[in-house]
């Protein structure tokens, strides 16, 4: 299978030019935000780490070894970029237990920056963005045309596609995942369950949100649409009125694509948007049912992303941009917005 991105539709026309992404782990540079800082006291030490070619799982692995607890006991807000120079902050849980010396994690890709207690631990999730720093090396292209790309996405946001690495090397999750709803695979541990449901759903997710963009609405209020608040997950049913579309105008709310699974507390579109939805989705009632089978809850996602502080320089033939998303947004999407890339 190819690349399941690879063909979705781009929002404002065109790439400026092409270029080539993550050279090496520092061209791809990410700061967590999470939006508080800890307490200073409780049970749980929030470890700030800086990482370099390492995934989360690993590093929450060799944490839960030096702290000498169970990997229950080691929590993340997200998963982050392997090939990447990543600072990203744990929460492990020591309850009446003194620090280990966490000197002991440090390496040559792997540098503890600040350890301090906090009364409650670290939940997926439980982020409010991350900031990016890339280069874009050998860039050949329209430097005018990019941007004005740029400030497209700057003022109107990209469409908030899940990435490539939602959907393993050449969508390999996306086939694990039909075999688990074909009941060919049996006996699955959880985390691995959990990828291959989660491409499942997010594949489904870029479906929808590929045909509005089509359409021009994924960035429009259709009747019936399900809003998010673009501050926090807040969302409800839309009414058709001006005072509402001058606030998706202004990024201040986004519309919602869906996250199948099992009916739950979710809101449901209706009308024309709920028509669509039912349309784009009526081919896949397997999968769906197959996600609803196996537990999942039914969501809602924004379809479209904010761009923070969008910034970009030009250096000879490399590009240097910086950027702040919402959680859950992939900065390689934004980038296949400007550019073709090659990695």
């Amino acid at each position: 299978m190819s690349d399941p991105v690879a063909d979705l539709p781009r929002a404002w026309g065109g790439v400026a030019g092409s270029g080539i992404l993550r050279s090496c782990p520092e061209d791809f540079e990410v700061i967590e935000d999470l939006g508080l800082e800890p307490s200073g006291e409780g049970e749980h030490v929030f470890l700030k780490i800086r990482k370099r070619n390492l995934n989360t799982v690993e590093v929450a692995g060799h944490i839960a070894r030096v702290a000498a607890v169970r990997s229950r006991d080691v929590s993340y807000a997200g998963l982050k970029d392997r090939r990447a120079l990543v600072t990203q902050t744990f929460s492990v849980h020591l309850p009446g237990k003194a620090d280990p010396d966490w000197r002991v994690l440090e390496g040559d890709n792997l540098k503890v920056l600040d350890a301090q207690r906090h009364h409650r631990k670290l939940r997926r999730g439980a982020l409010r963005g991350n900031r990016f720093r890339l280069r874009i090396r050998d860039f050949q292209g329209d430097p005018v045309l990019l941007d004005e790309r740029l400030g497209q996405l700057a003022n109107g946001g990209a469409p908030n596609y899940f990435g490539s690495q939602r959907f393993g090397r050449d969508g390999g999750n996306l086939q694990h995942a039909q075999a688990l709803f074909a009941g060919e695979r049996k006996k699955v541990r959880r985390n691995k369950r959990s990828i291959w449901l989660s491409a499942a759903r997010s594949w489904l997710f870029n479906q929808v949100l590929a045909e509005r963009v089509r359409q021009g609405s994924w960035n429009a209020l259709l009747e019936g649409d399900v809003l998010q608040l673009a501050r926090g997950r807040g969302q409800f049913q839309a009414e058709m009125d001006e005072h509402l579309q001058e606030r998706l105008r202004a990024l201040e709310v986004h519309v919602t694509g869906p996250l199948c699974g099992k009916p739950g507390r979710s809101l449901a579109p209706r009308g024309i948007a709920g028509n669509l939805e039912k349309q784009l989705l009526a081919g896949h009632d397997a999968w769906i049912k197959g996600l609803e089978r196996l537990g999942l809850e039914a969501d809602r996602r924004a379809l479209r992303m904010s761009v923070h502080a969008l910034r970009a320089e030009h250096l000879g033939t490399t590009v240097q941009l910086e950027f702040g998303l919402p959680a859950g947004s992939y900065a390689t999407v934004l980038v296949r917005e400007l550019i073709n890339f090659t990695e």
